[in-house]
């Protein structure tokens, strides 16, 4: 059959039912699944015959989103996490251990610089975080022997710095280690991170592709190019056998496309059960249903409020990708000619204080710790999501005190302006 198209994928990707079988995929709300022998139990644990013993390391309902998922994005294989932030701990957690370093664009999400910089720290591993916009001279000096990762984000959150994929992927590349991107903003239907040379995606599935506020959930996608066998010696989690399922050698059992996954699903999964509910992975795959048509509303309807922003006399600035004028526009139409994301940040006049002002008498953006919803939503991250970062941080995470990040949803667009109009009033 020809190729489909991404639309198509949303709607169809992941699962075909066959004749007499119901449209939808059944949500397959069992924890355990019965077996008539020990026998046939036993291939399974020992990873002979594929199949479904416990929910907490495979579940159908899941896995079929997760091939939807994998298919939009063109990988070889994926998995779903409970949350977005655990698809980004597993994808370094996966190769890492203590004594590892990893690269971050410094350009990310204030949880995730939590995660990297405090959690996974105590842990023992090590991060460098670099401005994205670095030179490749520079970023070739962050590189260590013990260097086992490099991670970005496509479009930063909130600060919407598009990120060189094709530059950070010939330097993770020269010095033997994948590129992992956090492709949550755009989704594959703008940004396909693999075709530019990156090895893994991550997403939190909470934001656009649920795209309705109902539930919390996270991707990992393997390209399944990344050779693990070349640079076995950094990698011997994935290169030689492991104990605790009977000496098995991931790359050798599952190739280069199944090796990354599978042994995140039978043993960092397996030890950790961060896993989704079948009843979320259910309501997921309804969003994705309406992913193209949404995320097409998304971005017109932020392009025309960001059009507006920047004539507005109250407003100091305004950063969008879309925008002709923005300093990242030869990136977005190298990676993301279509469009980007329904993200908007944006600085009042009075700073601090005239956000504030602002932010209380806004009737249709609603203040939610969230971002990419069908409702449009508005925050101030200094005051919220990057709350835990010291004024340092917030620089180099390219957040000021007066940005206000506003997620524009699919409300008919001159309801959303009206309402920042009559709110910039009292400023």
């Amino acid at each position: 059959m020809k190729k489909l198209k991404l639309e198509t994928l949303c709607v169809q990707g992941g699962y075909r039912p066959e004749n007499g079988q119901s449209r939808l995929f059944p949500i397959v709300q069992s924890s355990t699944f019965k077996y008539d022998t020990s026998e046939e139990m036993a291939k399974l644990f020992d990873m002979e015959k594929s199949g479904y013993f416990y929910s907490r390391i495979q579940n159908p309902t899941c896995d079929n989103v997760a091939a939807k998922i994998c298919e939009l994005e063109g990988g070889s294989a994926a998995i779903l996490t409970s949350s977005g932030q655990t698809a980004t701990f597993f994808s370094l957690f996966n190769i890492c251990g203590c004594g590892d370093h990893v690269i971050v664009s410094s350009m990310i999400y204030g949880g995730t610089y939590n995660l990297f910089n405090m959690t996974m720290r105590r842990m023992g591993i090590d991060f460098t975080f670099l401005d994205p916009d670095c030179s490749e001279e520079e970023l070739d000096k962050a590189f260590r022997p013990n260097t086992k990762a490099v991670f970005g984000e496509s479009i930063s959150n909130p600060a919407l710095v598009v990120l060189d994929i094709e530059k950070f992927a010939k330097a993770a590349h020269k010095h033997g280690v994948p590129l992992i991107v956090d492709n949550s903003f755009p989704t594959p239907l703008n940004c396909r991170p693999f075709e530019w040379g990156a090895d893994i995606v991550v997403h939190s599935t909470s934001k656009y592709m649920d795209g309705h506020d109902a539930t919390i959930g996270g991707c990992v996608i393997d390209s399944g190019h990344f050779d693990w066998d070349r640079y076995s010696e950094k990698y011997p989690s994935l290169t030689t056998p492991d104990p605790s399922y009977h000496g098995v050698i991931y790359t050798k059992q599952f190739g280069r496309e199944g090796a990354y996954i599978t042994k995140m699903t039978v043993q960092i999964m397996r030890d950790l059960g961060a896993v989704q509910s079948p009843f979320n992975a259910y309501i997921l795959n309804l969003g994705l249903e309406s992913l193209a048509v949404r995320l097409e509303r998304h971005c017109s309807n932020a392009m025309k409020v960001a059009c507006f922003l920047k004539e507005h006399d109250k407003i100091e600035w305004v950063n969008y990708p879309g925008l002709p004028d923005n300093p990242y526009s030869a990136l977005v139409k190298k990676y993301m000619p279509d469009a980007t994301c329904g993200v908007i940040s944006f600085g009042v006049k009075g700073g601090r204080t005239g956000a504030e002002e602002f932010m209380k008498h806004l009737n249709i953006s609603m203040i939610c710790t969230h971002a990419a919803d069908a409702h449009s939503i508005i925050l101030q991250p200094a005051s919220s999501t990057h709350r835990q970062l010291n004024d340092e941080e917030l620089l180099a995470a390219g957040v000021s005190s007066d940005m206000i990040r506003i997620c524009v949803g699919i409300e008919n667009v001159e309801d959303i302006i009206d309402d920042i109009e009559q709110a910039l009033a009292f400023i």
